[in-house]
């Protein structure tokens, strides 16, 4: 049996599937929150795409978002109602996903998607719910994304969360038996993606107590966000404004007090730690004068310039003391400095590839979060700056592929 009080933590999701004539390679695609200084990637996937059925249509692109009106809100919410009237999609039930991803370094990453309960999950800093944030919220970053998510039928998620299972004992032990489940799609992901397999868990009791175990007593923590962040947020933010309108009663089981997330492993041996990148553009070399002064100078990276290329540059020892100060800089000096813009970058290539692509820019290096310092870091009830840590580079990220609903539906009348 389930323990009581945490029983709906753990959701099973109603999982949405596209129908086996749908071309799975074309209807997956990235994190809307990729390759955000990059609008060639999204053309030339969309043009890879064409007219097919495709996550992409019910997504927007943050690349995007500034351009973002009611019009493109409007025709993403009529996409899924058509996804969802037509030959499309199809309900599989009640389940998790164990989802195997192959990545183009030929890493196996493995996960498992479920729902979480939005009450069991915070970001507002000092609280210390069972889900837990990992980085700082920027609260300004959820309303155009609530605009996005307010009236729509469909939720398709990039949210991984992290659990911490150093024996292996959970996701890897179903992997071990996935000859017993229901292989439900199995294809080679777009654009350098890898390869994605899904295997369908219908009972899951056991699976669910098997997690719970893993929650310290002392100070209760069941996952923390590796990815998506904000998009978890704005679910969560969502939430709340449908319990500030809606009756009790409406609320108990209304679908969107969960959110749709993949869990994975801290300790997966294909989960590779990797830092994001800053670049400041409509910036000048004076910039790196006054940041030079304001971090400590303890361990080498380097920094990149068009007209430079690179060039050393010392920050912190310690990575999250490294994040903090170097972001606490950049955040004064972007209020100071209006024609200033920032991007997060995922790889050192991107990096330098952006850089060499855009005048007046300024790429930083930044460093590497060792994964067995995380838990402890959140334990001590910290979060770190926004964008500290990246798990893989940028086509590394999860596609969209499951959906679920996040409006309530009326029952079918019996004929």
């Amino acid at each position: 049996m389930l323990s009581k009080d945490r029983k709906e933590t753990i959701h099973l999701p109603h999982l949405l599937l596209p129908k086996k004539h749908i071309d799975l390679s074309k209807w997956a695609v990235v994190a809307c929150d990729q390759f955000t200084s990059q609008p060639s990637y999204w053309k030339e996937l969309k043009s890879y795409i064409d007219d097919a059925p495709s996550t992409y249509n019910m997504i927007l692109p943050e690349v995007y978002l500034e351009a973002m009106g009611e019009e493109t809100i409007d025709t993403i919410n009529r996409t899924m109602d058509t996804y969802l009237s037509s030959d499309i999609l199809e309900d599989i039930g009640p389940s998790m996903m164990l989802i195997e991803r192959k990545t183009t370094l030929n890493s196996r990453r493995l996960g498992l998607m479920m729902a979480i309960d939005l009450e069991d999950y915070d970001y507002v800093q000092g609280s210390k719910p069972l889900i837990r944030t990992t980085e700082k919220t920027i609260i300004e970053r959820i309303p155009p994304r609530m605009k996005i998510r307010q009236h729509a039928p469909l939720e398709l998620s990039h949210v991984m969360l992290l659990m911490d299972d150093s024996k292996l004992n959970i996701i890897d032990r179903l992997f071990q038996r996935r000859h017993e489940f229901k292989k439900r799609y199995d294809f080679v992901l777009n654009m350098m993606g890898g390869h994605l397999r899904g295997y369908q868990i219908e009972h899951c009791e056991e699976i669910i107590e098997e997690f719970y175990r893993l929650i310290d007593q002392e100070d209760p923590v069941l996952f923390v966000v590796g990815d998506g962040n904000h998009s978890l947020a704005t679910a969560k933010a969502h939430w709340e404004s449908i319990k500030k309108v809606s009756k009790p009663e409406a609320l108990i089981n209304h679908p969107a007090r969960y959110a749709l997330v993949e869990v994975v492993n801290i300790y997966d041996q294909g989960l590779h730690f990797e830092g994001i990148h800053r670049v400041l553009f409509n910036v000048n070399n004076t910039f790196l004068v006054d940041m030079f002064h304001a971090v400590d100078k303890e361990e080498e990276t380097w920094v990149y310039t068009k007209e430079i290329g690179m060039t050393p540059f010392y920050i912190p020892k310690s990575t999250a003391v490294a994040y903090e100060q170097i972001q606490s800089f950049i955040d004064e000096y972007l209020a100071h400095h209006p024609k200033v813009t920032i991007d997060y970058i995922h790889g050192d290539q991107e990096l330098m590839d952006i850089c060499n692509s855009h005048e007046n820019s300024i790429g930083i290096k930044m460093p590497v979060l060792d994964r067995k310092d995380l838990f402890p870091f959140i334990h001590s009830g910290k979060i770190l700056p926004r964008k500290s840590f990246s798990m893989g580079s940028a086509t590394a990220k999860r596609y969209y592929l499951e959906s679920r609903m996040i409006i309530p539906t009326q029952p079918k009348e019996k004929k």
